[in-house]
């Protein structure tokens, strides 16, 4: 029989998955790379809450509660270069961002 842990972590899996695709499949667009890096923090933090929950400790807990305030800097400081870098090219590719390297 499946264990609601087993079940959990393949689910966790699953969702890492999606991100990493979305992020080396659709490299085009930046705000995409974005969704999908916060996709793959996000698996992360439900994979340390459900070791928490399993192994009866608040570590874990506390863990994901430091990465999700991690992502969401990661997602503001990323979604104010993206407006910044668009109300000057007027273009949100990633081709155009990485020309920008010294």
């Amino acid at each position: 029989m499946i264990n609601f842990f087993d079940s959990m972590f393949g689910f966790i899996f699953l969702i890492f998955s999606i991100g990493i695709f979305g992020l080396f499949a659709t490299r085009k667009n930046m705000i995409v790379v974005l969704m999908s890096i916060e996709i793959m923090l996000l698996a992360a933090t439900i994979s340390f809450i459900i070791g928490s929950f399993y192994l009866d400790d608040v570590v874990g807990q506390v863990f994901a509660l430091m990465i999700l305030t991690v992502a969401a800097g990661e997602s503001a400081v990323g979604l104010a270069l993206i407006v910044v870098h668009y109300r000057h090219k007027a273009i949100i590719s990633v081709d155009s961002i990485s020309a920008l390297k010294g």
